[in-house]
């Protein structure tokens, strides 16, 4: 299902009890992971509790709606550090460094954190947006950094008003 939203077309899939992927248009590894063609249904529930949250999300309001049930398809690994990723509060920010060490794992692991986090394939919803270099700066975002900044920057001003 395409859903249009101020970063572009986001393609939202689900199983129909869970949301298996949202994808924005264009971005590194988009809709990797469906494994048969996407159908419209408008009664899929798990779709329309998605619309919901990205539309109240889009229009600043807190608190949000929700998360509709989530499905990702990856590695325990890479679920461990999803898992994570939904913890960071709305309007924050941590490094891949932060999350390495949350897993218990060495300061070296942060590129294997970074890479679970960039296989991401439910974007917005597991909020990788929110992970940032060591340094502070805006890096590694398969949507793009532009997208990045701006949901950040959207968070930011939700969070403060």
């Amino acid at each position: 299902m395409t859903v249009p939203s101020p970063v572009g077309n986001l393609l939202l899939t689900s199983n129909g009890s869970a949301v298996t992927g949202l994808w924005l248009e264009g971005q590194k590894y988009y809709a990797r992971t469906v494994q048969e063609p996407t159908r419209e249904n408008p009664d899929d529930p798990a779709l329309r509790q998605a619309q919901a949250w990205l539309a109240a999300y889009f229009a600043g309001e807190l608190p949000l709606p929700p998360l509709p049930p989530l499905a990702p398809e990856g590695t325990a690994f890479q679920h461990r550090v999803w898992k994570l990723l939904q913890a960071i509060p709305y309007g924050s920010t941590t490094t891949y460094g932060a999350l390495a060490r949350e897993l218990g794992l060495s300061p070296a692991s942060a590129r294997a954190v970074g890479s679970a986090v960039g296989h991401n394939p439910i974007s917005i919803l597991i909020p990788c947006h929110r992970v940032l270099g060591a340094d502070g700066r805006l890096t590694g975002y398969a949507g793009g950094l532009e997208r990045k900044r701006f949901l950040l920057e959207l968070e930011q001003r939700a969070a403060e008003s």
